[in-house]
């Protein structure tokens, strides 16, 4: 059997069939998805104690001789217990035991039988007057251990916990790692980080580091492991993204250099603003890419109101002046209509080639998806395909086989993380040679993510809002203040009196379904395919009554229209499942003050740019995650009026909720509170957060915690690959790059 196979090998032939079941709840099937199944921490062994000296509280291990062990039924609670006395000779000491079922408990009774010796470790309670250990850690000489000393020699380790379920407890799955580790050799374990980078760094091999993690003698032992495994996950990582850069400037795009004259120099005339210097020298930056020809892969990334959609049109008439076209991607069919009139607000008659009193240098702007009647959309396919189109905006029907392009020179995809990889590449692979491509995010993205997640991508960032614009304030309302919220009622009154708009977002759309409808955010799901990388988690006892209903949008705007304070205004209803005509209607009648008052779900969070908009209301607002939080409140304040969210949330003040909606009312600065979303919330895996599915993650690795061991990795990984670009001479770690991101996660790390 070769290494290869070892590591490979499925655990029902290495542990048996019942065993390997278990186990297999827990997503482990191989020796090797055992082995990287890693403590998640460490038990301390405690000192050996006299059972008369034991103190509550304490953390002790005592030796001692099993004196009866029984299981039996609860009656009260329901369940069963197994309770077991052992003695030291002189005094007794009680273990006790809980199960759903009697059969789970069997296991200890059968190990636990009277006159054997172990060694018991556990924290001292006391229940009726009577000293115990609940659900201790123990070895049994004879069982766990060949003898007295062996079984002390085990107890005085650091004791592994697992990442455990009920079928599967933690003290079962170390004795099936110790039963697949201990046999394992070098020659076994191949290592995928190469033997000079592990000397000139003093690393352990993969099998020492493994040995480490899960058999330690002392806590140094298992955090040398530790280190050792967190910097192999920070080298495949950006191996992987270093190979995929180094593949692609193999790859020839058409250059589209710019023109003096242009399109681009026409636009920059017209506009009633002037660049800000971020927005110049990002400018500059995509202008020296687009006319390359390795093919430009590049995060564009800044705070709301930063001006992207500029700099990105700016880029696609680039294009167009060099005689390609754009293709502008949105994630909703209201944020890509939003995108067709903000652009051609920006263009005027530098949008209308053709038409009458166009501009002679004109392009065309057509608008594709999946909601246009047969007619409007065989127009817009026609001029895609005959290139009379040099900007064609969109959503995922962009991405049909139908769609062709005449000369596709530039994707820029907006809020990235709400496509898949196959749908990016649907676009990337179009036409003979690959286009550029744009990738825009609203959300900013802490720079130690960026390094782990979209490393392989030139990252452009604009860090100025443009002037001119006002600042927006923020408070925090607590639901249950009946006068904050009647005040809060009033204000939105006076905004609709002084002719301004008002948004009031909901986390659902009907009463009678669970939050996170169609476009709003779901809960307890940091990973959910379609929300932001960056949202947070629920943590349990935090969360509200489950008794208290989420305020909906059908509901909320009843509410609104039966209030005094607002009589006789019109309140206009948004949400994704409404029909594309019934968008437009809406948006058309909030924009023009028709229907000042807008009760929405998060479809409205980005992108969506109405100047008179002033009030951004959430509520439930403890149900958004903090980076979302702010870019509904970007939704107001974009014009010289002054914005005000208001959060209104029923989080008790010191509550871990309430500490994320203070945050987002201490500060604008987005870059700020993307790092404050890293630090508050269960970081988990950042890979798994934008591109879901598959088993693999991160396991060791944190990119706010580990930012240095990440820029170690990035240094090492690219000395490999440019002096060995198909990593023929580290086979190991070419491996791992396959096999531990797989492909489908390997193409996330390109595109972003």
């Amino acid at each position: 059997m070769t290494a290869t196979d070892r590591l490979a090998e499925p655990l029902t032939s290495v542990l048996g069939a019942r065993t390997a079941g278990g186990l297999k709840k827990l997503g482990l099937e191989t020796v090797e998805d055992l082995l990287r199944h890693y403590p998640r921490r460490y038990g301390s062994p405690g000192e050996r104690s006299e059972i008369a000296a034991l103190a509550n509280g304490e953390h002790v291990t005592v030796m001692a001789e099993v004196r009866s062990a029984q299981v039996r039924s609860m009656r009260s609670r329901g369940g069963a217990m197994l309770e077991a006395i052992v003695t030291d000779g002189r005094d007794t000491l009680q273990l006790t035991f809980f199960a759903k079922r009697a059969g789970v408990l069997r296991m200890h009774e059968s190990k636990l039988k009277p006159g054997s010796t172990g060694l018991f470790t556990g924290t001292v309670g006391e229940y009726r007057g009577r000293r115990q250990l609940t659900h201790p850690d123990y070895l049994i000489v004879g069982v766990d251990a060949a003898d007295e000393d062996e079984a002390v020699l085990e107890a005085s380790r650091p004791i592994p916990i697992y990442p455990a379920a009920a079928a599967v407890p933690t003290w079962r799955i170390g004795r099936s790692v110790r039963t697949v580790l201990d046999p394992l050799t070098e020659e076994d374990v191949p290592d995928p980080i190469p033997a000079a980078v592990r000397e000139a760094r003093e690393l352990p091999s993969l099998l020492e580091a493994l040995r480490a993690v899960h058999v330690p003698e002392r806590p140094e032992i298992w955090q040398r492991g530790r280190e050792r495994l967190r910097f192999e996950e920070a080298l495949v990582l950006q191996t992987a993204l270093a190979r995929r850069r180094a593949a692609r400037e193999e790859l020839a795009a058409t250059p589209r250099p710019p023109r003096t004259d242009g399109l681009v120099a026409a636009l920059d005339a017209r506009l009633p603003f002037a660049l800000t210097t971020a927005q110049a020298t990002v400018g500059q930056e995509i202008s020296r890419s687009l006319a390359g020809t390795i093919p430009m892969m590049r995060l564009l990334q800044g705070d709301v109101g930063a001006g992207k959609t500029v700099v990105a049109l700016r880029a696609m008439l680039q294009v167009v002046d060099a005689g390609g076209q754009a293709a502008l991607l949105a994630p909703t069919e209201v944020l890509a209509a939003q995108h067709l009139r903000s652009l051609e607000q920006l263009l005027g008659p530098l949008a209308h080639a053709g038409l009458l009193g166009g501009d002679d240098r004109a392009t065309r702007i057509t608008l594709l998806t999946g909601s246009q009647g047969s007619k409007v959309r065989r127009q817009a396919l026609g001029e895609a395909a005959s290139g009379a189109a040099g900007i064609v905006v969109g959503t995922h029907a962009l991405l049909s086989e139908g769609v062709q392009f005449a000369d596709l020179g530039l994707v820029v995809v907006d809020e990235q993380h709400r496509f898949g990889v196959e749908q990016r590449d649907a676009l990337r692979t179009r036409g003979d040679r690959p286009p550029h491509m744009l990738v825009m995010t609203a959300t900013p993205i802490p720079r130690t993510v960026a390094m782990t997640v979209f490393g392989d991508l030139e990252t452009s960032t604009l860090g100025e809002r443009p002037p001119g614009r006002a600042e927006t304030v923020t408070h925090v309302v607590p639901a249950e203040n009946e006068a904050w919220l009647a005040r809060t009622w009033q204000r939105v009154r006076e905004e609709v009196d002084q002719g301004r708009r008002v948004y009031v977002v909901c986390p659902r759309i009907d009463a009678d379904e669970l939050a996170g409808g169609d476009d709003a955010p779901p809960t307890n799901t940091a990973d959910a395919p379609g929300d932001e990388p960056l949202t947070l988690e629920w943590e349990g006892d935090d969360a509200p009554p489950a008794s208290v209903p989420l305020a909906s949008v059908t509901e909320t705007a009843k509410m609104l229209a039966a209030r005094p304070e607002l009589a006789g205004v019109r309140i206009g209803l948004m949400h994704g499942r409404l029909p594309a005509e019934a968008k437009d209607a809406t948006m058309a009648a909030f924009a023009s003050g028709d229907a000042p008052v807008m009760v929405s779900t998060t479809v409205i969070e980005v992108g969506v740019d109405v100047p008179e908009a002033t009030v951004m209301i959430v509520l439930d607002a403890e149900r958004f995650g903090l980076s979302q939080l702010h870019q509904l409140r970007g939704r107001v304040g974009r014009s010289a009026l002054p914005g005000l969210c208001l959060l209104v949330s029923r989080a008790e003040p010191g509550s871990l909720s309430r500490e994320r909606l203070d945050a987002v009312a201490s500060t604008t600065d987005g870059f700020a509170l993307a790092e404050k979303d890293l630090e508050l919330r269960r970081e988990g895996d950042v890979l798994g957060a934008a591109q879901s599915g598959g088993r693999n993650s991160l396991r060791l690795l944190r990119v706010v915690k580990d930012a240095d061991v990440i820029e170690e990795a990035r240094a090492v990984a690219q000395d490999l690959v440019a002096a060995d670009p198909g990593l023929a001479s580290v086979p190991a770690l070419a491996s791992a790059i396959d096999a531990w991101l797989g492909p489908e996660r390997e193409d996330y790390l390109e595109r972003g």
